[in-house]
């Protein structure tokens, strides 16, 4: 059994699972149990709810997994060399010019198409 497996096994990772569900379904349901309550208040603790499953499920092997991915290709993110504006401006003009030239050769070749059909058909 691999390591990911006996992660995805462990009984603490699951509970931390199940808690958090459970702590998004009570989300959903403070408005409904408790209508009477003021607006802002059952929102607290929803958000409260919400925010205490995130970290739960932050803690799980999967949350700390995608902790060190989301922290990985923000690195790599910042090894981006990006484009400057005037790069960027002469690119797009790039393309536009191939767009408009490729749609007059299909144009001019429909036409084409075209009239030599009509004139096969009569």
């Amino acid at each position: 059994m691999s390591t990911s497996e006996e992660t995805v096994r462990d009984p603490a990772n699951t509970a931390k699972w199940v808690v958090a569900v459970a702590l998004l379904i009570a989300a959903t349901m403070v408005g409904r149990v408790f209508p009477d309550m003021a607006l802002a208040f059952r929102g607290l603790i929803m958000v409260g709810l919400g925010i205490v499953a995130l970290t739960l499920v932050l803690i799980t092997a999967q949350g700390r997994a995608f902790l060190d991915l989301f922290g990985a290709s923000r690195i790599e993110l910042r090894k981006v060399v990006w484009p400057t504006k005037e790069e960027t401006w002469q690119t797009t003009l790039i393309v536009l010019v191939v767009v408009v030239i490729t749609s007059l050769i299909l144009w001019a070749m429909d036409s084409l198409f075209g009239f030599a059909i009509s004139a096969v058909i009569g």
